[in-house]
């Protein structure tokens, strides 16, 4: 019998990647019953919300530090105005 599938909102991205991989390897192999892999596609799109998610907070804390003429931080810029 399989361990119960761990808390997604408690794995960090890493993990959460590596599960969504192996999501993604089940279902490709074509060995999962339909209902299973039902379960693993609803399972696989949760974690690909919770990866998203977690980009999407750690590319707000990304911040450019900006400097000034004199070589010293003059501020800070987000990191995706940081191309414009």
């Amino acid at each position: 019998m399989e361990q119960p599938a761990p808390d997604i909102s408690a794995m960090t991205f890493e993990d959460a990647l590596r599960a969504l991989e192996d999501v993604v390897r089940r279902l490709e192999s074509g060995d999962v019953p339909l209902d299973d892999s039902i379960t693993l596609y609803e399972r696989g799109e949760a974690l690909r919300k919770h990866c998203q998610a977690r980009l999407d907070a750690a590319q707000a804390r990304i911040e450019k530090i900006v400097q000034g003429p004199d070589g010293q931080a003059a501020g800070v810029q987000p990191f995706d105005e940081a191309g414009r």
